[in-house]
């Protein structure tokens, strides 16, 4: 007999319960697929800079609908670390969508020494591209350097072609690596004005949408606004200013806002918008969507992690992201999404804040310290003619192979030099360079094993320098970098139906996420994929109740296919 309301009042009191059934009720793993659209959509949020033990800091502090979403409707791992010490904003982003390590994915670092070019360039410029959406002819960007394919990829290929993929991020490197080769688009900001563009690699041209989006001017309302915290207090303003570079031109969209929630509310504001007009999540295969959220970073290696800034910026994004997964749900069902949280990287406490605790810690100026560094190696291979040998990044050195050539150096022992007069300088307390992570010659420990993850053969000459912890190379502020754990330390959370909510303490690695959604999409995980699928937190599989009686001895009734 069927149950029927007799009232308004009591349907809305039914229908609830029978959504809470529909959502739970169903059996994940007989129809989890990306064959045929099951989930619909797979969003991944990765926050540039946000540490692991943010979301237990502020989780009673979160509303419904946002983190809470994935903290108590959801599986989240609080012990999820990187197992590398290059924790950087392109490694992190090719490590969590490859599922493997810099030895995997060949992307070492942001930039690295370019022999050819004579300059350092980043890790996804592209001479044979240009960027789409400005009038100027800038070169564009692409997934060339990378050496491994990714999740978006693999979907891509399992579908043939069917399935979309489409990243979000302020930054490039943090929009264009996660999609990998085949993405349909990675879309980022122009720094001054704000305007969404790509690159060539992916389209000739910006879609309507997108252009009707820049034209529309969104950027503009978030220019001269103060941002409160939730007692009031102005903690930034947007007013325009002058840029803190040195020519004394007005600053833009990204210095100014890029560290204000403002920023985090226009990239999501762009992404319903992809959303809506490229159909996301409404084919017959499972789409993929990458949004990475950049204000974080921008905020935190200015004012450190312990900041009331910070706190702040972690409780509006809370909203923001409540209010996208609301509209995720109004767009295409919640029950047709699988959600993946994490982030590339974490970040050192101040060293001052770490120094009023009687905690080592140092602020370097590695910039005037480069200049130290590189006049120590003229005084010992070329005494007479001075020469720039090095550029340094933090705990890293890139070296120029044809200085050290035109001394008549070799590679290996260019780099214990170089290693030798960082750690003389009081820079390091260890180092490893590139030929001996090529060789694998590294202690056969958990130490060791970080360095070697974090080799690549792509780029030129490099050593990768072992801080002291809380010690960072600006001269001011917080940065990253580090093989300790306050930098490799991130979340790794799942909402969605084949997940069993819960909290796990069960060691976990940002390599685990894309085998894990690969395994439970049923494609391939990326070619050099190393993370394990992370079963704990899976609902048990469903199966069929076993027949019994004159159906299990055989009968003449039809019977599926085993």
């Amino acid at each position: 007999m069927r149950f029927l309301p007799h009232s308004i009042r009591e349907c809305r009191h039914f229908l609830p319960w029978v959504f809470a059934l529909l959502l739970f009720a169903t059996p994940p793993a007989a129809f989890a697929s990306a064959y045929n659209a099951h989930p619909k959509l797979v969003v991944v949020i990765v926050i540039d800079q946000f540490r692991g033990d943010y979301l237990e800091r502020y989780r009673d502090q979160f509303g419904e609908g946002g983190f809470r979403l994935l903290l108590d409707h959801g599986a989240n791992f609080t012990d999820c670390n990187y197992d590398y010490a290059n924790t950087r904003t392109a490694p992190g982003h090719a490590t969590l969508f490859t599922g493997a390590y810099s030895n995997g994915h060949g992307i070492a670092a942001n930039e690295w020494w370019d022999p050819q070019k004579k300059r350092m360039v980043t890790s996804v410029e592209d001479d044979a591209t240009k960027l789409v959406g400005l009038t100027e002819d800038k070169t564009g960007a692409s997934p060339h350097n990378l050496l491994a394919d990714t999740l978006g990829d693999e979907l891509k290929l399992a579908t043939q072609g069917q399935a979309l993929v489409f990243t979000v991020s302020l930054k490039d490197r943090a929009a264009v690596l996660p999609g990998g080769f085949a993405a349909d688009a990675a879309y980022w900001i122009e720094p001054k004005s704000g305007a969404w563009i790509t690159s060539t690699y992916y389209r000739s041209d910006l879609p309507k949408w997108a252009q009707d989006f820049n034209s529309s001017n969104h950027a503009a309302k978030y220019w001269d606004r103060d941002w409160k915290n939730n007692n009031g207090d102005v903690l930034r303003s947007t007013a325009h200013r002058k840029s803190n570079s040195k020519d004394g031109s007005d600053a833009g969209f990204y210095e100014v806002i890029g560290s204000t929630p403002f920023a985090n509310q226009y990239e999501l504001e762009f992404a319903k918008q992809l959303v809506v007009f490229e159909n996301v999540g409404a084919g017959h295969a499972t789409d993929l969507l990458a949004i990475s959220l950049s204000p974080n970073d921008i905020l935190g290696h200015q004012v450190g992690p312990d900041s009331p800034e910070m706190a702040a910026m972690a409780l509006s994004l809370d909203r923001d992201l409540a209010d996208f997964f609301n509209f995720l749900g109004h767009q295409i069902g919640l029950a047709n999404v699988w959600i993946a949280l994490s982030a590339d990287h974490g970040v050192s406490a101040l060293p001052d804040a770490a120094k009023k605790l009687r905690i080592p810690a140092a602020n370097l100026g590695a910039g005037k310290r480069e200049a130290q560094l590189n006049a120590r190696l003229t005084a010992k291979f070329s005494p007479t003619h001075p020469a720039s040998y090095i550029n340094l990044d933090f705990p890293d050195a890139w070296l120029d192979p044809d200085t050290f050539a035109a001394a008549h150096v070799k590679e290996h022992d260019a780099e214990t030099a170089v290693g030798e007069a960082m750690k003389q300088a009081g820079l390091l307390r260890d180092y490893f360079t590139k030929s001996q992570l090529a060789e694998g010659a590294v202690p056969d420990t958990a130490f060791g094993k970080k360095f070697l993850n974090s080799y690549s053969p792509e780029g030129s000459w490099y050593v990768l320098g072992v801080p002291d912890p809380y010690t960072v190379g600006s001269s001011a502020g917080t940065d990253h970098a580090s093989p300790y754990t306050y930098d490799t330390h991130v979340p790794l959370a799942f909402y969605g139906l084949p997940f069993r909510p819960g909290t796990y303490r069960t060691h976990a690695e940002p390599v685990d996420m894309a085998a894990t959604l690969a395994s439970l999409l049923g494609i391939n995980a990326p070619t050099h994929a190393v993370g394990r699928v992370l079963t704990e937190a899976l609902a048990p599989p469903h199966h069929a109740e076993p027949e019994t009686g004159s159906a299990a001895a055989g009968s003449n009734s039809e019977r599926p296919p085993q």
